[in-house]
């Protein structure tokens, strides 16, 4: 027997109010771990707290981002998120701290860049929840493009190459304004249900996408 019209417009009411809970409770999950990860920058900055290191950074990275997918169904993911964001809000400390150091003009950098992510944020989130349009079709592009923009990032950094690390923040640039859409547009088409793993994916879009703007803008103030 086919569905009503009635039944219908139920089903598809209840989907749309399921995607719009899942996306108010990411961006509030996403505004407080924000605020937590710049407060634990702040206090990096103001005890001069030295960097973890590459190594140390990406053993612990993807150990408590290994934890926050098995805990996302519990109350425990949520504590796993602040934990995730509040390291790698520490990881920033000395970075912003280096550029505010040994940059004339570092104060204008680390906010050009912040405020550039803001906006590219904000205005990719807005485009993805008015245009309503389904940007599933990034997925592959996104996949292939950020494997080879980490594995491009891993040798530029063990070989100390400049070029290659500035071509690899412009990746990524570009990677994360996308994977933004992709996510903001799978909440709202009902495929990402879980708001602390989509929570995560934004967060991490965020803290890529304002430190290799930070690298770049850097860059540049030094080539000037």
């Amino acid at each position: 027997m086919s569905n009503s019209p009635v039944q219908v417009f139920s089903t598809v009411g209840e989907s749309v109010q399921s995607a719009n809970k899942v996306l108010r409770n990411t961006y509030l999950l996403l505004s407080a771990t924000l605020a937590f990860s710049a407060l634990v920058a702040g206090l990096a900055m103001a005890f001069d707290l030295p960097s973890p290191g590459f190594i140390i950074t990406m053993a612990v990275y993807f150990g408590l981002l290994f934890a926050t997918h098995k805990l996302q169904n519990s109350a425990w993911g949520i504590l796993s998120v602040f934990a995730l964001t509040g390291f790698l809000g520490y990881t920033l400390g000395p970075i912003v701290s280096a550029y505010l150091r040994f940059l004339p003009n570092g104060h204008q950098v680390v906010l050009t860049a912040l405020g550039t992510t803001a906006v590219a944020f904000v205005g990719l989130s807005a485009y993805a929840v008015k245009s309503g349009k389904d940007f599933s079709f990034l997925g592959g592009f996104l996949t292939v493009g950020m494997l080879a923009a980490f594995v491009l990032g891993l040798i530029a950094v063990f070989f100390h190459l400049q070029t290659l690390s500035l071509v690899v923040s412009g990746m990524f640039v570009l990677a994360m304004g996308a994977f933004i859409l992709f996510e903001t547009g799978s909440i709202l088409n009902g495929e990402q249900t879980n708001y602390i793993v989509a929570t995560v994916s934004l967060y991490v879009s965020i803290y890529n996408l304002f430190t290799s703007l930070l690298h770049l803008l850097g860059f540049a103030s030094m080539d000037d």
